[in-house]
């Protein structure tokens, strides 16, 4: 059934993938952005400049109509879903407080804005830096594998406490208002033409790639995993591990585990699949029945 769905952040790489992704689905889609939408997307979907951390241009926007025409309709039905993937990407690109007070003030506008107007399903875009390794003060391993969203929280830097306030505002919410909220913790985000010199570094070292948790996530896939979250219902709030099902490595996972990480480091709370990705999406595949269209190995042609 077509939807109207609400996409903020939609001019960036992920944003344009998912855009084009649930027009292809039928649904009719608002993209809020401060940057236009490329062509041909701009010419199918409206983009509304707005600043997201500005609660007041939050709840207008959503309120606003889809498309631009003359006369307006004289009325259109509320959204179906807001999906949030806006805010600054990751630390350094301005300053710490600026990361924090954007990142946050713009999901907390938004999910209050939607909860408040009746819209009942909001999907966040988390992160898996939420685990405290990407942007670590020092080198930090995971507390054990496979790493599941199960797994305590407590990241040292400013973008990955950013994305833990997100998720618990969703997750307030979400009681508050009985409302679904599904908070996505993405991996570094591959797109189709990245795949030769992203899988390049991570097979030729992957001792480096810890930081990545040996996980990736195809920005197709992310489209695909996006739309899942809008078709289940009934879940309230929920967090889920955004990736693909495979290590970025020809290695067998714990193999590559044991090649990598100092002995004595290493724990394991599950027999995992042979090459079954360090980050587990196991929960997304059994509540949202997930399956991957991209493995990496269809696109790395080197190895």
């Amino acid at each position: 059934m077509s939807k109207r769905i609400i996409v903020t952040g939609g001019s960036g790489k992920a944003g344009r993938h998912l855009i084009e992704y649930l027009l292809s689905q039928g649904h009719e889609v608002l993209n809020l952005d401060l940057a236009p939408l490329p062509p041909p997307l701009n010419q199918h979907v409206h983009t509304l400049q707005t600043n997201l951390a500005d609660a007041g241009q939050v709840y207008s926007a959503l309120l606003s109509h889809f498309k631009l025409s003359e006369p307006f309709p004289a009325s259109e039905p509320r959204p179906d879903a807001v999906i949030h993937l806006a805010g600054y990407a990751r630390n350094m690109l301005v300053p710490d407080n600026e990361t924090f007070r954007v990142n946050t003030a713009a999901t907390y506008n938004i999910v209050e804005a939607a909860c408040r107007l009746g819209i009942k399903k909001i999907v966040l875009a988390s992160s898996i830096c939420v685990y405290g390794v990407t942007y670590a003060d020092g080198d930090v391993d995971f507390p054990s594998f496979p790493v599941e969203e199960e797994v305590d929280v407590n990241p040292m830097d400013v973008y990955s406490l950013s994305k833990v306030c997100s998720e618990r505002i969703g997750r307030s919410f979400a009681r508050r208002f009985g409302v679904d909220v599904y908070a996505l913790r993405i991996g570094p985000v591959i797109a189709p033409d990245e795949y030769e010199t992203a899988f390049a570094g991570y097979i030729g070292d992957p001792a480096r790639w810890k930081v990545h948790g040996w996980s990736y996530t195809d920005v197709r896939d992310l489209a695909k995993m996006c739309s899942l979250c809008i078709e289940k219902t009934g879940l309230g709030f929920q967090i889920f591990n955004a990736v693909n099902d495979s290590i970025t490595n020809q290695i067998p996972t714990a193999e590559l585990l044991q090649q990598t990480l100092p002995e004595g480091t290493m724990t394991f709370t599950r027999e995992m699949g042979k090459y079954e990705a360090p980050i587990s999406n196991r929960k997304m595949k059994e509540l949202l029945g997930f399956k991957e269209d991209h493995p990496w190995q269809k696109y790395y042609t080197a190895g």
